[in-house]
């Protein structure tokens, strides 16, 4: 149901192993369909059961965690905020979820950015109780901002820490590597929350570029052959056979 992973190359090895992508399930279907680890709502799940699939949940244990923080405040009425990209399935599964349970649907908001609170902040002001869970793949630094923007207009606020402790290890190592480097190349597809948030993250110590796979590596040949020190750094979801391409290429050119 959905990219069992974002990546492009895994997408089309996993289809030439017969395991399609479906965004919608088919009626009299059989055969084993696979919730993915952004995981979906209650809704998809019966949805799927129903159509006759047999149904395997692999939605990251993380990623329940998050569902369930928000689902955990939803009930209790607290206006739940959840930091990461609307658009991102997720993040929409987080959503879907927390809508489900919640005493009232309308108090689940979805922000990508401070400025999206501060477009809605009367609202804010006007409940007596603010919860807060992350996308597990946003960053530390941003929900610090939140946090100082929010706990000067919130009457009770409350705070989940729900980013994926691997994806906070990943961001910290490759920042330690983007301070001895002169040129980062973060690799990994384009659709991945957690790699496009390296590659931001590394931008501001050093020069970075967020490639997909090495034949992308001949559009920044004079700034590879210019650099001294390249750190080489990677999404989740990007396969070690990816990475070593991208590391012999770089040898070549460099």
């Amino acid at each position: 149901m959905g990219e069992l992973i974002h990546n492009s190359h895994v997408i089309s090895e996993l289809e030439n192993l017969g395991i399609e992508t479906i965004y919608e399930p088919e009626q009299n279907a059989c055969g084993i369909c696979i919730i993915r680890s952004h995981g979906e709502s209650i809704d998809v799940f019966n949805k799927v059961q129903s159509c006759g699939y047999e149904l395997v949940d692999l939605t990251c244990f993380d990623v329940k965690k998050v569902q369930q923080k928000a689902m955990e405040m939803a009930k209790e009425g607290f206006f739940v905020i959840i930091l990461g990209k609307k658009e991102h399935p997720e993040v929409k599964a987080i959503c879907a979820n927390a809508k489900d349970v919640a005493l009232n649907p309308d108090n689940i908001f979805v922000a990508s950015n401070v400025q999206a609170l501060k477009d809605i902040e009367f609202k804010i002001k006007s409940v007596k109780k603010v919860g807060v869970v992350l996308q597990t793949t946003q960053t530390f630094e941003y929900l610090l901002d939140v946090i100082d923007y929010l706990s000067c207009i919130c009457k009770v606020l409350k705070i989940e820490n729900t980013i994926c402790p691997s994806t906070s290890l990943r961001q910290n190592e490759a920042k330690k590597l983007a301070q001895e480097s002169d040129l980062m190349v973060v690799v990994g597809s384009k659709k991945s929350a957690n790699t496009t948030h390296l590659a931001e993250i590394l931008q501001k110590i050093t020069k970075t570029i967020h490639i997909e796979h090495q034949e992308e590596l001949k559009n920044y040949t004079e700034l590879i052959k210019t650099s001294v020190n390249i750190g080489v750094t990677a999404g989740a979801s990007t396969p070690d056979s990816i990475i070593n391409e991208v590391i012999i290429k770089l040898e070549n050119i460099n």
